[in-house]
């Protein structure tokens, strides 16, 4: 598993393609910044709209790795969602 700093409150910064690779390696999920990289390797340079899109994705990624209620919800498993929403639509039908 990647290396977690001890702040988890701080947001790492992304404003650059070398911020943005520090943020992957330490904030990442296994893998991403090899992934990061390979995408923007295959990705048109020219084509500004895909590269912004291969690293919004991934600073979106970072983010939701630095939101511990973010990460408590991805953690969960399926039965356990599926549960959940057995139930609420059970007490929606009986109102």
């Amino acid at each position: 598993m990647t290396a977690q700093p001890d702040h988890r409150d701080a947001v790492p910064p992304m404003r650059t393609l070398a911020e943005l690779r520090t943020a992957l390696s330490v904030w990442g999920l296994p893998g991403d910044a090899e992934t990061f990289e390979r995408e923007l390797a295959a990705a048109d340079l020219d084509d500004l709209t895909r590269v912004r899109e291969i690293t919004q994705a991934y600073r979106h990624r970072v983010l939701l790795r630095c939101d511990p209620q973010a990460m408590a919800a991805l953690m969960r498993s399926t039965d356990d969602v599926a549960f959940e929403l057995g139930q609420k639509m059970a007490e929606r039908n009986a109102r």
